[in-house]
């Protein structure tokens, strides 16, 4: 655990860190990406982290990806590539920078680093985990394969180094039905997002599709009923769902995709009205680019993407630490799981 008091002393000796109204006024191109849903308070106290953390990029040759769950401050104030796991992980193997900061969750961070095994990976915080990649390890996969012989494992993004060395491609909620379809097999094992798999069989029914039994702590939140209810108080309301959602919530609603696709879906559909199942800060993130689109709770909040701040941010660009390591045999079979994944990805599109 960060010892943040000790990082803040540390901080505060080198930048000026204090609420600044004429450094926020100054950037006010940067403010614009956000106004929306960061008051002219807030942003006063977050524009020096901001100008502090954008130099040091500059200083260190850092790029910053940033998934979409991000805080908006990082999403729109930082972060040189936004968007959902399967955008990250193409990127990550295209920047030319030296570093790589990994403002999402601990298994985006390793993916980076598994597909730039030369670059410094940072993580602002090693205790940014993920219910759903610690819900699997290699030895679950181990009894899959037992119960299921011949059966290819595909594993979701969402899971450890070790698991997508054990695995034999991964896939994220935006491809996971290309690359079911695009499997000759069978039976197939999906891992470790119960949901997911159970969405995607909908889609794949001529695929015996089997499951691990994880889900997220964001996505099973929701039920079917709050969905019917929700309808009931806000009629005339798009309801937007994840795949990770139970499969009986994916049916209520108009629309289901990844955090890409339902940024694609908005941006075509325009509905004057509309409530995404999904992680909180999904609608604050694209809120300004929609400003004809009303977004409408409810949300639930992903405590692990919480867990990334700008002060933390700067503190591992500052020192230099939180360097994520993956063991070099894991890193190359891993590499090979995500890899696959990449390329099926481009033949499919």
């Amino acid at each position: 655990m960060l010892d943040m008091p000790a990082i803040r002393n540390d901080l505060k000796t080198v930048y000026d860190l204090a609420p600044n109204p004429d450094l926020a006024a100054h950037m006010q191109a940067e403010y614009a990406r956000m106004s929306r849903v960061i008051s002219p308070a807030d942003w006063a106290i977050h524009a020096p982290y901001v100008a502090a953390i954008n130099a040091l990029k500059r200083e260190r040759n850092a790029a910053i990806l940033a998934h979409n769950y991000m805080t908006p401050e990082i999403f729109h104030g930082i972060a040189d590539v936004v968007g959902d796991s399967l955008q990250l992980a193409i990127e990550a193997t295209k920047t030319s920078a030296d570093v790589i900061v990994q403002c999402g969750v601990h298994f985006m961070a390793e993916t980076s680093k598994i597909l730039n095994p030369a670059k410094t990976v940072l993580m602002p915080d090693m205790d940014a985990g993920c219910s759903l990649a610690e819900s699997i390890t290699p030895e679950g996969i181990a009894q899959m394969r037992a119960r299921y012989p011949g059966a290819p494992v595909v594993s979701y993004v969402n899971t450890t180094a070790a698991v997508k060395a054990a695995s034999d491609i991964c896939c994220t909620s935006a491809n996971a039905v290309q690359i079911i379809r695009a499997l000759e097999a069978e039976t197939i094992i999906m891992t470790p997002d119960q949901y997911l798999a159970q969405n995607v069989a909908a889609l794949v029914p001529e695929k015996r599709i089997v499951w691990w039994e994880g889900s997220c702590i964001v996505h099973e939140q929701y039920t079917a009923q709050d969905i019917r209810d929700f309808r009931d108080w806000n009629p005339g309301t798009r309801i937007i769902a994840h795949p990770e959602c139970p499969p009986d919530v994916v049916a209520e609603a108009d629309f289901s995709g990844s955090t890409a696709g339902i940024l694609d879906y908005v941006s075509r559909e325009r509905p004057a009205r509309a409530m995404l199942v999904t992680e909180c800060s999904m609608a604050s993130n694209i809120s300004d680019a929609h400003p004809d689109v009303e977004f409408i709770g409810p949300c639930n909040m992903c405590p692990y993407m919480k867990k990334i701040t700008l002060e933390k941010v700067l503190w591992c660009l500052h020192t230099m630490t939180t360097q994520i390591e993956v063991e070099a045999e894991i890193a190359a079979k891993a590499r090979l799981a995500v890899q696959r994944m990449i390329d099926l990805s481009a033949q499919k599109a």
